[in-house]
C-alpha cells in the first residue's frame, strides 16, 4: 500500500527561486531511495513562498529508512531558504 508523506514548506521572504532550487534537488534524491515510488513537488498559487512536497512510499517504514540513507547535507538548502518549519503528516491514498 503507498504511502503520501506530505509537507507544506514555507519559504523566507525573497528566498523562494531559493527553496524550489533546493526541493527540486531533494526530490531527485528522494526518488532514487528505496522504497520511493516518486515525488511531486507544488508551488502555492496565491503564495509564491508556500510548497508542497509529496513523497510517495512503499511504507512509513521505507520513509524512515530514506531519510536516514539520504546524504547528510540532503536538507541543508531547504533549511536555509525556509521560513519557519514544515508541517508534515502521513496519508493514505483513497483514490488515485
Amino acid at each position: 500500500m503507498t504511502v503520501a508523506r506530505i509537507y507544506i514548506i514555507p519559504a523566507a521572504d525573497g528566498k523562494s527561486a531559493e527553496m524550489e532550487s533546493a526541493l527540486i534537488g531533494l526530490s531527485k534524491l528522494v526518488a532514487k531511495v528505496d522504497g520511493s515510488e516518486g515525488v511531486e513537488l507544488l508551488r502555492d498559487l496565491g503564495n509564491e513562498h508556500r510548497f508542497i512536497f509529496i513523497e510517495k512510499w512503499v511504507s512509513e517504514e521505507h520513509h524512515a529508512k530514506g531519510l536516514a540513507a539520504l546524504p547528510a547535507d540532503a536538507l541543508d538548502g531547504v533549511q536555509a531558504a525556509a521560513g519557519g518549519p514544515p508541517d508534515g503528516a502521513y496519508y493514505s491514498y483513497l483514490a488515485a
